[in-house]
């Protein structure tokens, strides 16, 4: 079972950028030919179906319903059949209930202040910030992340979303855009060496740099609300999955389906983006 989880949505404003969204065959491979951190041979990656229909199961897995063309779901859940599967994976920071073990086996690779107090993520107290600054750390937490990489690939996923790139813009400045660009292209080339695809998670301003470390999708939370999804569109034409969330109300929904739901994927969710079913359970899609 995954996590409990409550969507997570990152303060990160873009500028306006020109609307363009590509039209792209389904399922086009990728070829991979970058070096890899995990030693592997490049390999062939199938993109994620340009505007297809996208579920997000990051409370739970259940059966996606007819027309579904891709799935999200916790790295620690199944992969899911008949469609195209999309593995998260907390990249930047550690899950909730998993701290303590970083803070026991890893605590070299935790942010910590002048106290040397590992940093929190404010909107998250239960994640800590890994520390990206330096080449040997980045490369360590690499090897972590990779491990769950490859158990995405090996579980019959067929990409990546890693989440918390902006993690640097809750250090104070202790650590840099550019330091975790550097892990983000550890990571595209591990995603790539095991035949996946990987996702740029929200961090609408990181987004051209994301898209020239090799990203090949990106999946972004209201960026409707805070006017980001011309940035998206603008790197990755029509592999954007957005979502929009009930708590906001229908209208930013209702405005991103009237701007674009007919070229790009875009779903309504319910903020705790829970399994069919449950009370409170919220989906809909243009």
């Amino acid at each position: 079972m995954a996590k409990d989880w409550t969507s997570r949505r990152r303060a990160s404003i873009a500028g306006g950028a020109v609307l363009a969204l590509a039209a792209a065959a389904t399922g086009v491979a990728l070829a991979v030919t970058g070096p890899s951190e995990g030693g592997g041979s490049p390999a062939a990656a199938a993109l994620p179906p340009a505007n297809g229909t996208l579920d997000y199961q990051l409370g739970g897995a259940y059966p996606p319903a007819p027309g579904v063309d891709l799935v999200v779901r916790d790295r620690l859940e199944a992969a899911p059949d008949g469609v195209y599967g999309v593995c998260y994976v907390n990249a930047f920071q550690t899950q909730p209930g998993e701290s303590a073990e970083w803070l026991r086996e890893r605590p070299d690779l935790l942010l910590r202040d002048a106290e040397g107090t590992p940093v929190r993520d404010p909107d998250w107290p239960d994640e800590l910030v890994l520390d990206t600054s330096s080449e040997d750390r980045r490369a360590a937490i690499a090897a972590v992340v990779g491990g769950w990489i490859d158990g995405c690939a090996e579980s019959g996923y067929a990409a990546v979303e890693a989440d918390n790139l902006d993690s640097f813009v809750r250090t104070a400045g202790a650590l840099s855009e550019a330091d975790n660009l550097a892990l983000a292209g550890l990571l595209v080339d591990r995603a790539h060496a095991a035949g996946l695809t990987i996702g740029q998670k929200n961090a609408a301003e990181l987004t051209e740099a994301a898209a020239d470390a090799g990203f090949d999708f990106a999946v972004a939370e209201e960026c409707e609300v805070y006017g980001e999804c011309d940035a998206y569109a603008e790197a990755y034409g029509a592999r954007v999955y957005e979502i929009e969330y009930t708590d906001n109300g229908r209208e930013a929904y209702d405005r991103a389906c009237a701007a674009r739901g007919d070229v790009a994927s875009v779903i309504l969710r319910d903020r705790d983006v829970l399994p069919a079913g449950a009370e409170g359970y919220e989906y809909a899609t243009c």
